[in-house]
């Protein structure tokens, strides 16, 4: 190896590790990072409150705490209201965008139409590392509390109506929360 090469490469190494942004291309805000609040007392420990407004998710932990995560949420007229249970729990679901999904933006999801496609779970999926199914009265609400691809939509109102986490903080709630577990959106 010659000393220019090896001196070339060196620096730019020493560069690569002086600079994390460059490392880790998007950092949550700090106030989306999940943290224990503390709550009103009269909501009742294990359930699960969305405030859409706020871009937050409490799951309460105990009387007056909760474990405080920050989320996406749907675009007006896209999001859910209301109270729901979790009826089901997938660790790396797949995914297909609802017709409504495919009828408002065919260019997006043009290789669902006319045809069963179901994404397969993983890392590129849509739905992230887990989702938690939403519903109502036994019926499939089809709004999820689900990880995200795009990291950058936390905080934002950008969603076809789901509630979005990062990929690890949608792990540390799937771990936290059994099915029937109680969701208020607000």
């Amino acid at each position: 190896m010659k000393r220019r090469h090896f001196l070339t490469t060196a620096a730019a190494a020493t560069a690569t590790l002086a600079m994390p942004s460059i490392a880790r291309a998007f950092e949550v805000e700090q106030k989306y990072l999940p943290q224990d609040v503390a709550i009103k007392s009269d909501v009742e420990p294990g359930q699960i409150l969305v405030l859409p407004q706020a871009h937050f998710l409490y799951l309460v932990t105990g009387v007056g705490t909760a474990r405080r995560y920050g989320v996406g949420v749907g675009k007006a007229g896209l999001e859910f209201k209301g109270d729901a249970i979790i009826q089901r729990k997938a660790k790396w679901p797949s995914w297909r965008p609802t017709p409504e999904m495919i009828k408002r933006d065919p260019s997006a999801y043009g290789k669902f139409i006319d045809n069963e496609f179901r994404q397969p779970g993983g890392p590129k999926n849509p739905l992230g590392a887990r989702a938690l199914y939403l519903y109502k009265d036994g019926r499939d609400t089809y709004f999820r509390i689900h990880g995200t691809t795009q990291p950058r939509t936390i905080g934002r109102s950008v969603s076809n109506g789901c509630i979005r986490m990062i990929n690890d903080h949608v792990t540390d709630l799937y771990d936290r929360v059994p099915r029937g577990t109680k969701v208020t959106v607000i």
